[in-house]
Protein backbone atom coordinates (compact mmCIF):
# COMPACT_ATOMS: atom_id res chain seq x y z
CA UNK A 1 0.00 0.00 0.00
CA UNK A 2 1.41 3.41 -0.98
CA UNK A 3 2.01 5.96 1.77
CA UNK A 4 -0.75 8.53 2.15
CA UNK A 5 0.34 11.92 0.77
CA UNK A 6 -0.62 14.69 3.15
CA UNK A 7 -2.49 17.71 1.79
CA UNK A 8 -1.14 21.29 1.68
CA UNK A 9 -2.92 22.48 4.83
CA UNK A 10 -1.73 19.47 6.84
CA UNK A 11 1.90 19.90 5.77
CA UNK A 12 1.71 23.59 6.69
CA UNK A 13 0.59 22.74 10.20
CA UNK A 14 2.41 19.47 10.92
CA UNK A 15 5.86 20.16 9.45
CA UNK A 16 7.84 20.92 12.61
CA UNK A 17 11.32 20.59 14.02
CA UNK A 18 12.09 17.61 16.25
CA UNK A 19 10.75 18.04 19.78
CA UNK A 20 13.20 18.74 22.56
CA UNK A 21 13.45 16.79 25.81
CA UNK A 22 10.56 18.93 27.11
CA UNK A 23 8.11 17.45 24.53
CA UNK A 24 6.60 20.80 23.65
CA UNK A 25 3.57 20.81 21.33
CA UNK A 26 4.38 24.18 19.72
CA UNK A 27 7.91 24.68 18.39
CA UNK A 28 10.02 26.90 20.68
CA UNK A 29 12.17 29.88 19.65
CA UNK A 30 15.90 29.33 19.50
CA UNK A 31 17.14 32.86 20.19
CA UNK A 32 20.81 32.02 20.08
CA UNK A 33 23.56 33.34 17.88
CA UNK A 34 25.68 30.19 18.12
CA UNK A 35 25.73 26.54 19.16
CA UNK A 36 28.21 24.57 21.28
CA UNK A 37 30.26 21.50 20.40
CA UNK A 38 30.86 18.31 22.35
CA UNK A 39 34.63 18.38 21.83
CA UNK A 40 37.38 19.48 19.47
CA UNK A 41 36.65 16.71 16.95
CA UNK A 42 32.94 17.58 16.87
CA UNK A 43 33.85 21.21 16.18
CA UNK A 44 36.32 20.29 13.43
CA UNK A 45 33.94 17.87 11.73
CA UNK A 46 31.08 20.37 11.88
CA UNK A 47 33.06 23.14 10.20
CA UNK A 48 34.35 20.65 7.64
CA UNK A 49 30.68 19.90 6.81
CA UNK A 50 31.13 16.24 7.68
CA UNK A 51 28.19 16.68 10.04
CA UNK A 52 24.80 18.24 9.30
CA UNK A 53 24.26 20.35 12.40
CA UNK A 54 23.74 23.91 13.60
CA UNK A 55 26.92 25.95 14.02
CA UNK A 56 25.98 29.61 13.87
CA UNK A 57 22.60 31.27 13.21
CA UNK A 58 23.99 33.15 10.21
CA UNK A 59 24.33 29.72 8.58
CA UNK A 60 21.27 27.92 9.98
CA UNK A 61 19.00 27.88 13.03
CA UNK A 62 16.26 25.40 14.05
CA UNK A 63 13.58 28.06 13.53
CA UNK A 64 14.74 29.12 10.08
CA UNK A 65 15.18 25.45 9.13
CA UNK A 66 11.59 24.69 10.10
CA UNK A 67 10.33 27.65 8.06
CA UNK A 68 12.40 26.54 5.05
CA UNK A 69 11.17 22.94 5.35
CA UNK A 70 7.56 24.10 5.28
CA UNK A 71 8.01 26.29 2.22
CA UNK A 72 9.94 23.54 0.38
CA UNK A 73 7.06 21.13 0.93
CA UNK A 74 4.54 23.75 -0.18
CA UNK A 75 6.47 24.60 -3.36
CA UNK A 76 7.67 21.08 -4.18
CA UNK A 77 11.30 22.21 -3.81
CA UNK A 78 14.40 20.26 -2.79
CA UNK A 79 16.09 22.91 -0.68
CA UNK A 80 15.95 26.54 0.41
CA UNK A 81 17.50 29.43 2.30
CA UNK A 82 15.70 32.13 4.31
CA UNK A 83 16.61 35.82 4.30
CA UNK A 84 16.07 38.97 6.33
CA UNK A 85 13.83 40.51 3.62
CA UNK A 86 12.38 39.80 0.19
CA UNK A 87 14.93 42.04 -1.52
CA UNK A 88 17.75 40.27 0.35
CA UNK A 89 16.45 37.07 -1.23
CA UNK A 90 16.31 38.63 -4.71
CA UNK A 91 19.79 40.18 -4.53
CA UNK A 92 21.54 37.26 -2.84
CA UNK A 93 20.02 34.69 -5.20
CA UNK A 94 21.05 36.56 -8.31
CA UNK A 95 24.46 37.61 -6.96
CA UNK A 96 25.25 34.01 -6.05
CA UNK A 97 24.54 32.79 -9.58
CA UNK A 98 25.90 35.61 -11.75
CA UNK A 99 29.43 36.53 -12.79
CA UNK A 100 30.75 39.74 -14.30
CA UNK A 101 29.71 39.82 -17.95
CA UNK A 102 26.57 37.73 -17.47
CA UNK A 103 23.17 38.76 -18.78
CA UNK A 104 19.62 38.58 -17.35
CA UNK A 105 16.37 38.55 -19.31
CA UNK A 106 13.57 39.93 -17.18
CA UNK A 107 9.94 40.85 -17.51
CA UNK A 108 9.43 44.63 -17.61
CA UNK A 109 6.74 44.24 -14.95
CA UNK A 110 8.74 43.75 -11.78
CA UNK A 111 8.93 45.35 -8.34
CA UNK A 112 10.52 48.81 -8.37
CA UNK A 113 13.44 47.84 -6.12
CA UNK A 114 14.25 44.84 -8.33
CA UNK A 115 14.23 47.14 -11.35
CA UNK A 116 16.61 49.50 -9.53
CA UNK A 117 18.90 46.56 -8.74
CA UNK A 118 19.02 45.62 -12.43
CA UNK A 119 19.53 49.16 -13.75
CA UNK A 120 21.58 50.93 -11.05
CA UNK A 121 23.72 48.33 -9.30
CA UNK A 122 24.28 45.29 -11.52
CA UNK A 123 25.77 47.42 -14.33
CA UNK A 124 28.57 48.37 -11.89
CA UNK A 125 29.58 44.70 -11.97
CA UNK A 126 29.14 44.42 -15.74
CA UNK A 127 25.88 42.46 -15.46
CA UNK A 128 23.36 43.47 -18.11
CA UNK A 129 19.58 43.14 -18.27
CA UNK A 130 17.21 43.02 -21.23
CA UNK A 131 13.47 43.41 -20.68
CA UNK A 132 10.54 41.69 -22.37
CA UNK A 133 6.88 42.63 -22.30
CA UNK A 134 4.85 40.38 -20.01
CA UNK A 135 2.30 40.03 -22.82
CA UNK A 136 4.86 39.19 -25.52
CA UNK A 137 6.79 36.06 -24.57
CA UNK A 138 7.57 35.45 -28.26
CA UNK A 139 10.10 38.29 -28.07
CA UNK A 140 12.26 36.54 -25.45
CA UNK A 141 14.35 34.30 -27.70
CA UNK A 142 15.58 37.29 -29.73
CA UNK A 143 17.00 38.75 -26.50
CA UNK A 144 19.08 35.69 -25.62
CA UNK A 145 22.85 36.10 -26.05
CA UNK A 146 25.79 33.77 -25.31
CA UNK A 147 26.11 35.62 -21.97
CA UNK A 148 22.49 35.12 -20.92
CA UNK A 149 22.24 33.03 -17.75
CA UNK A 150 18.85 33.78 -16.14
CA UNK A 151 15.22 34.39 -17.08
CA UNK A 152 13.53 36.30 -14.26
CA UNK A 153 9.86 37.20 -13.82
CA UNK A 154 7.01 37.82 -11.39
CA UNK A 155 3.56 36.34 -11.87
CA UNK A 156 1.17 37.89 -11.07
CA UNK A 157 3.13 41.09 -11.60
CA UNK A 158 3.49 44.05 -9.26
CA UNK A 159 1.38 46.18 -9.42
CA UNK A 160 -0.49 45.50 -12.65
CA UNK A 161 -1.40 41.85 -11.85
CA UNK A 162 -0.49 40.62 -15.32
CA UNK A 163 -0.14 36.84 -15.50
CA UNK A 164 2.75 35.22 -17.37
CA UNK A 165 2.55 31.74 -18.88
CA UNK A 166 5.00 29.93 -16.60
CA UNK A 167 5.03 26.77 -18.67
CA UNK A 168 5.98 28.73 -21.80
CA UNK A 169 8.75 30.52 -19.90
CA UNK A 170 9.97 27.23 -18.48
CA UNK A 171 10.15 25.70 -21.95
CA UNK A 172 12.20 28.63 -23.28
CA UNK A 173 14.61 28.41 -20.35
CA UNK A 174 15.02 24.65 -20.76
CA UNK A 175 15.56 24.93 -24.52
CA UNK A 176 18.42 27.41 -24.04
CA UNK A 177 19.90 26.01 -20.83
CA UNK A 178 18.97 29.06 -18.74
CA UNK A 179 18.10 29.31 -15.04
CA UNK A 180 14.42 30.18 -14.65
CA UNK A 181 13.57 32.19 -11.52
CA UNK A 182 10.07 33.26 -10.48
CA UNK A 183 9.04 35.72 -7.78
CA UNK A 184 5.90 34.00 -6.48
CA UNK A 185 5.10 36.48 -3.74
CA UNK A 186 1.74 37.73 -5.11
CA UNK A 187 0.37 34.19 -5.41
CA UNK A 188 1.94 32.45 -2.40
CA UNK A 189 2.72 28.71 -2.63
CA UNK A 190 -0.90 27.97 -1.76
CA UNK A 191 -2.18 29.39 -5.06
CA UNK A 192 0.71 28.56 -7.40
CA UNK A 193 3.78 26.31 -7.49
CA UNK A 194 6.05 27.53 -10.32
CA UNK A 195 8.40 24.52 -10.06
CA UNK A 196 5.59 22.42 -11.56
CA UNK A 197 5.84 24.61 -14.66
CA UNK A 198 9.62 24.53 -15.03
CA UNK A 199 10.99 27.09 -12.58
CA UNK A 200 14.41 26.26 -11.14
CA UNK A 201 14.13 28.68 -8.21
CA UNK A 202 11.18 30.40 -6.54
CA UNK A 203 11.54 33.57 -4.47
CA UNK A 204 9.12 35.00 -1.92
CA UNK A 205 8.92 38.10 0.18
CA UNK A 206 7.73 36.42 3.36
CA UNK A 207 6.74 39.91 4.53
CA UNK A 208 3.58 39.63 2.44
CA UNK A 209 1.03 36.79 2.48
CA UNK A 210 3.31 34.35 4.31
CA UNK A 211 3.30 36.54 7.42
CA UNK A 212 -0.09 37.97 6.57
CA UNK A 213 -0.29 40.44 9.43
CA UNK A 214 2.35 43.05 8.63
CA UNK A 215 4.65 42.10 11.50
CA UNK A 216 8.01 40.96 10.16
CA UNK A 217 10.36 41.30 7.20
CA UNK A 218 11.53 38.09 5.53
CA UNK A 219 12.48 36.47 2.25
CA UNK A 220 13.07 32.94 1.04
CA UNK A 221 14.45 31.19 -2.04
CA UNK A 222 13.65 27.54 -2.72
CA UNK A 223 14.43 25.18 -5.60
CA UNK A 224 16.98 22.61 -6.67
CA UNK A 225 19.71 21.44 -4.27
CA UNK A 226 22.42 22.43 -6.75
CA UNK A 227 21.34 26.04 -7.17
CA UNK A 228 20.27 26.62 -3.57
CA UNK A 229 23.67 25.38 -2.39
CA UNK A 230 25.29 28.22 -4.36
CA UNK A 231 22.84 30.69 -2.82
CA UNK A 232 23.54 29.26 0.64
CA UNK A 233 27.33 29.54 0.29
CA UNK A 234 27.10 33.14 -0.90
CA UNK A 235 24.68 34.05 1.89
CA UNK A 236 26.64 32.22 4.58
CA UNK A 237 29.52 34.61 3.89
CA UNK A 238 27.59 37.83 3.18
CA UNK A 239 25.16 37.49 6.10
CA UNK A 240 21.58 38.28 4.98
CA UNK A 241 20.08 35.46 7.09
CA UNK A 242 16.59 35.57 8.59
CA UNK A 243 16.42 36.11 12.35
CA UNK A 244 15.22 33.14 14.48
CA UNK A 245 12.39 35.23 15.93
CA UNK A 246 11.02 36.22 12.52
CA UNK A 247 11.40 32.62 11.33
CA UNK A 248 9.33 31.43 14.31
CA UNK A 249 6.61 34.01 13.54
CA UNK A 250 6.51 32.98 9.88
CA UNK A 251 6.41 29.27 10.61
CA UNK A 252 3.36 29.83 12.82
CA UNK A 253 1.81 32.09 10.17
CA UNK A 254 2.11 29.41 7.50
CA UNK A 255 -0.21 27.21 9.54
CA UNK A 256 -3.08 29.53 8.59
CA UNK A 257 -1.90 30.49 5.08
CA UNK A 258 -4.50 28.44 3.21
CA UNK A 259 -7.52 29.60 5.17
CA UNK A 260 -6.35 33.23 5.08
CA UNK A 261 -5.63 33.24 1.36
CA UNK A 262 -9.02 31.68 0.60
CA UNK A 263 -10.67 34.67 2.31
CA UNK A 264 -8.31 37.17 0.65
CA UNK A 265 -9.20 35.76 -2.78
CA UNK A 266 -12.95 35.67 -2.16
CA UNK A 267 -12.91 39.31 -1.00
CA UNK A 268 -10.66 40.41 -3.88
CA UNK A 269 -12.84 38.81 -6.54
CA UNK A 270 -15.97 40.44 -5.10
CA UNK A 271 -14.25 43.83 -5.00
CA UNK A 272 -13.01 43.42 -8.58
CA UNK A 273 -16.54 42.60 -9.77
CA UNK A 274 -17.88 45.68 -7.96
CA UNK A 275 -15.21 47.99 -9.43
CA UNK A 276 -15.76 46.67 -12.94
CA UNK A 277 -19.30 48.05 -12.86
CA UNK A 278 -18.40 51.44 -11.31
CA UNK A 279 -18.80 54.48 -13.58
CA UNK A 280 -15.82 56.28 -12.00
CA UNK A 281 -13.37 53.46 -12.71
CA UNK A 282 -11.53 53.38 -16.05
CA UNK A 283 -10.41 49.75 -15.90
CA UNK A 284 -9.95 46.88 -13.45
CA UNK A 285 -7.46 44.00 -13.52
CA UNK A 286 -7.68 40.88 -11.39
CA UNK A 287 -6.44 37.45 -12.59
CA UNK A 288 -9.76 35.65 -12.00
CA UNK A 289 -11.93 38.29 -13.68
CA UNK A 290 -13.04 36.93 -17.05
CA UNK A 291 -12.08 40.29 -18.57
CA UNK A 292 -8.43 39.81 -17.56
CA UNK A 293 -6.29 39.33 -20.70
CA UNK A 294 -4.62 36.23 -19.24
CA UNK A 295 -7.69 34.80 -17.50
CA UNK A 296 -7.29 31.34 -19.07
CA UNK A 297 -3.59 31.16 -18.16
CA UNK A 298 -4.39 32.24 -14.61
CA UNK A 299 -7.01 29.49 -14.32
CA UNK A 300 -4.46 26.95 -15.60
CA UNK A 301 -1.67 27.73 -13.15
CA UNK A 302 -3.36 29.35 -10.13
CA UNK A 303 -5.89 28.02 -7.63
CA UNK A 304 -7.45 31.49 -7.23
CA UNK A 305 -6.63 35.07 -8.17
CA UNK A 306 -4.72 36.35 -5.14
CA UNK A 307 -5.25 39.36 -2.89
CA UNK A 308 -4.29 42.24 -5.23
CA UNK A 309 -6.71 44.20 -7.42
CA UNK A 310 -5.45 46.98 -9.70
CA UNK A 311 -7.67 49.69 -11.15
CA UNK A 312 -7.57 53.24 -12.50
CA UNK A 313 -9.67 56.09 -11.23
CA UNK A 314 -11.18 58.24 -13.97
CA UNK A 315 -9.92 61.82 -13.94
CA UNK A 316 -6.18 61.21 -13.77
CA UNK A 317 -3.83 62.39 -11.06
CA UNK A 318 -6.17 64.89 -9.37
CA UNK A 319 -9.03 62.41 -8.98
CA UNK A 320 -6.55 59.78 -7.87
CA UNK A 321 -5.21 62.11 -5.16
CA UNK A 322 -8.76 62.94 -4.05
CA UNK A 323 -9.54 59.19 -3.86
CA UNK A 324 -6.54 58.47 -1.61
CA UNK A 325 -7.27 61.44 0.63
CA UNK A 326 -10.87 60.26 1.04
CA UNK A 327 -10.03 56.73 2.22
CA UNK A 328 -11.11 56.19 5.85
CA UNK A 329 -11.04 52.48 6.73
CA UNK A 330 -8.37 51.07 4.43
CA UNK A 331 -4.71 51.79 5.16
CA UNK A 332 -2.48 53.95 2.99
CA UNK A 333 0.67 51.86 2.93
CA UNK A 334 3.19 50.28 0.57
CA UNK A 335 2.83 46.76 1.99
CA UNK A 336 0.50 44.01 0.74
CA UNK A 337 -0.79 40.62 1.82
CA UNK A 338 -1.82 42.00 5.23
CA UNK A 339 -4.96 41.05 7.16
CA UNK A 340 -5.85 44.75 6.84
CA UNK A 341 -6.77 46.08 3.40
CA UNK A 342 -4.23 48.50 1.94
CA UNK A 343 -4.43 51.00 -0.92
CA UNK A 344 -1.22 52.07 -2.64
CA UNK A 345 -0.39 54.62 -5.35
CA UNK A 346 2.43 52.79 -7.22
CA UNK A 347 3.50 55.78 -9.33
CA UNK A 348 4.49 57.78 -6.25
CA UNK A 349 5.60 54.92 -3.95
CA UNK A 350 6.65 51.39 -4.91
CA UNK A 351 7.52 52.29 -8.53
CA UNK A 352 8.49 55.94 -8.09
CA UNK A 353 12.12 55.20 -9.08
CA UNK A 354 10.95 54.28 -12.59
CA UNK A 355 10.58 57.08 -15.13
CA UNK A 356 7.08 58.00 -16.27
CA UNK A 357 7.82 56.28 -19.60
CA UNK A 358 8.99 53.12 -17.84
CA UNK A 359 5.87 53.07 -15.68
CA UNK A 360 3.57 53.55 -18.63
CA UNK A 361 5.36 50.76 -20.51
CA UNK A 362 4.25 48.31 -17.81
CA UNK A 363 0.76 49.73 -17.44
CA UNK A 364 1.27 51.97 -14.39
CA UNK A 365 -0.56 55.25 -15.02
CA UNK A 366 -0.67 58.23 -12.65
CA UNK A 367 -4.17 57.11 -11.68
CA UNK A 368 -3.38 53.44 -11.05
CA UNK A 369 -4.49 52.17 -7.64
CA UNK A 370 -3.27 48.90 -6.11
CA UNK A 371 -5.55 47.40 -3.49
CA UNK A 372 -4.28 44.60 -1.29
CA UNK A 373 -7.61 43.19 -0.20
CA UNK A 374 -7.58 42.11 3.42
CA UNK A 375 -9.73 39.99 5.70
CA UNK A 376 -12.26 42.59 6.84
CA UNK A 377 -15.88 42.02 5.87
CA UNK A 378 -16.14 42.65 2.15
CA UNK A 379 -19.10 45.02 2.53
CA UNK A 380 -16.99 47.29 4.75
CA UNK A 381 -14.12 47.25 2.23
CA UNK A 382 -16.48 48.13 -0.63
CA UNK A 383 -18.25 50.83 1.41
CA UNK A 384 -14.95 52.64 2.06
CA UNK A 385 -13.88 52.50 -1.57
CA UNK A 386 -17.34 53.57 -2.71
CA UNK A 387 -17.34 56.68 -0.53
CA UNK A 388 -13.77 57.50 -1.60
CA UNK A 389 -14.73 57.27 -5.27
CA UNK A 390 -17.52 59.74 -4.49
Amino acid sequence: MSEHKKQFETEAIRTQMERSQYLEHSAPMYLTSSFVFEDAEDMRASFAEEKDRNIYSRYANPNSSEFIDKVCKMEGAESGFAFASGMAAVFSTLAALLDSGDHIISSKSIFGSTHSLFTQFFPKWNIGTSYFDANDLDSIEALITPKTKIIYAESPTNPGVDVLDLEALGNIAKKHGLIFIIDNCFASPYLQQPIKFGADLVIHSGTKLMDGQGRVLAGITVGSHELVDKVYRFSRITGPALSPFNAWVLSKSLETLAIRVDRHCANALELANYLEKHDKVEWVKYPFLKSHPQYEIAKKQMKAGGCVVAFEVKGGLEEGRRFFNSIKLLSLSANLGDSRSIVTHPASTTHSKLTKEEREAVGISDGTVRVSVGLEHIQDIIADIEQALG
